[in-house]
């Protein structure tokens, strides 16, 4: 018996570890997180650029419409319309410096400004733009998982 301990509970530990990273890891892959929140629209806001997402490979796929509007209230948000990205681990939304991120290193060789955790990998959702940002500085919105230093899409955005 004292054999058999010796063997299953370092086995149980180890096993409940690896499962817990595997399904922190992969399970993003197979659940998709819907978001539906109301966009706003002219007149209430006024279009400054917008982007069209594309993927930054054939696993990290994206699609969808972000819109860089200004509200009435003269404050700045950053809109996807239309958003589907490949699900996965620590997934942020950044925007950058770079006019058009193909791979990891335009993103994170170029100033970029974390707008937090992506709140879903499907449906319209907004981010707002602290104030501070430099907009002008602003060429691409980027979905990025940060864990991993990864870029999933981006969207170059053109002056509306």
């Amino acid at each position: 018996m004292g054999q058999f301990l010796k063997f299953s509970i370092p086995s149980f530990i180890i096993g409940a570890i690896v499962g817990a990273a595997g399904w922190y890891l992969f399970s993003p892959l197979f659940i998709d997180q819907v978001v539906d929140e109301q966009l706003i629209v002219a007149p209430a806001a006024e279009t400054i650029a917008t982007g069209t997402f594309q993927g930054a490979d054939r696993v990290h796929q994206g699609s969808g419409t972000a819109t860089l509007i200004q509200n009435a209230d003269g404050t700045f948000q950053v809109q996807f319309e239309n958003f589907d990205v490949t699900n996965g681990p620590d997934l942020k939304v950044y925007l950058s410096a770079h006019d058009g991120p193909t791979k990891s290193s335009d993103v994170a060789d170029n100033a970029w400004t974390s707008l937090g955790p992506l709140k879903g990998n499907i449906g319209d959702q907004a981010y707002t733009i602290p104030a501070d940002v430099d907009r002008s500085t602003l060429r691409s919105v980027v979905i990025w998982c940060e864990q991993f230093g990864v870029l999933f899409a981006s969207a170059p955005l053109l002056q509306g």
